[in-house]
This record gives structure tokens, sequence and C-alpha cells, in this order.
């Protein structure tokens, strides 16, 4: 079968069929890509999770691009990141065509009041199993918190509190981490 081809369809049918935004995908994308076409391992993916969190752009554009440079340089992410963000440029496209005739419609307003709570919990579960996967505990679970409300309630720029958080890491690996034997 055709990499190229194989790639494109499968981040298409992620593309098409996740609502929610690129934290939603997660889920789909790991299925996909770890899972069944094993392109990736699982810590692998946990790091590609990371990176494209910390990099600009799109999250789901940014690692599907990242798998597909793992997987065929240039071309490979060419193909993943057009197969994720054409199905969404159709879709906004032909809601951008009709949305004026639908957007007091009772009935699509109750649809989109229906989806909100669903999106919530598709970006809540990858949420938690990337927890468990970072081997977040009880123990550590206060440095996610006051990260969340670092950035959310006091509006600390979340750049700052990445490099916080790794200049934490590092003093804990040289300074406490030796000491613990």
């Amino acid at each position: 079968m055709n990499i190229y081809w194989d790639c494109f369809k499968t981040f298409m049918k992620i593309g098409a069929f996740t609502l929610g935004g690129g934290y939603a995908m997660i889920p789909i994308i790991e299925s996909e890509v770890v899972e069944k076409h094993g392109w990736v391992s699982k810590e692998e993916f946990l790091d590609l999770i990371a990176i494209s969190q910390s990099c600009p752009g799109v999250f789901a554009i940014n690692i599907s691009v990242f798998i597909g440079y793992k997987l065929r340089k240039i071309k490979g992410a060419l193909c993943t990141a057009l197969g994720t963000a054409l199905p969404s440029f159709l879709i906004i496209l032909l809601i951008a065509m009709f949305f004026v005739q639908f957007k007091d419609n009772k009935v699509v307003a109750a649809m989109f009041n229906g989806i909100r709570p669903a999106v919530v919990a598709l970006i809540a579960v990858p949420t938690f199993n990337m927890a468990r996967r970072a081997k977040i505990t009880l123990t550590n679970c206060w440095i996610p918190i006051l990260c969340a409300i670092l950035i959310w309630l006091l509006g600390v720029n979340p750049i700052f509190v990445i490099l916080g958080a790794g200049l934490g890491g590092y003093l804990y690996s040289k300074l406490i981490k030796p000491t613990e034997s």
C-alpha cells in the first residue's frame, strides 16, 4: 500500500470525525497511529503530544506534521498536514456559505448546546490518560494544578509556566533526586 495515501486517508479521517479541536483528537490519533498502524510507540506519542503543545500553531496540525515527518520526511509531513486540515477547511467553508440562513434556527442552536458538553468529555479523557502515562500521582498532582491556577486565575503567561516547570525539573534532577536513594 502507498504510505503517502495511507497517511493522508488516516489523518483525513481523524480531521473529519473529530469535534472539539486538537485535544479531542488525541484518543483517535493514538488509536490510529499507535495501536492500528504502529507508526509511533506509546512513549513517542506522549512526547509528540508535549512537543506539539509547546510549538506555535494548531495542535492537530503540529502532531500530524511530526508523525508524517517521522514516517516520510517532508512529503509525509505534507500528506498528514493536508489530510488533517482539509476536512475542517471544507466544513468551515460550507458553514460559512450557509450559516446566515441557519444562525437563528432553534434546532441548530439546540444541537450546539448538546455538542458542547460532549466536547468537554472528549478533552477530559485524553487529559486523564496523559496524566496517567506521565506518571502524575497524588504526590505530584500539585504541579499541573498549580500550573493551571497560575495560567487560568492569575493570568501568568504559559511560556513562563513552561520555562519554570523546565527549570524546576532540572533543579529537582540535580539537587533532590540524587539524594533520594
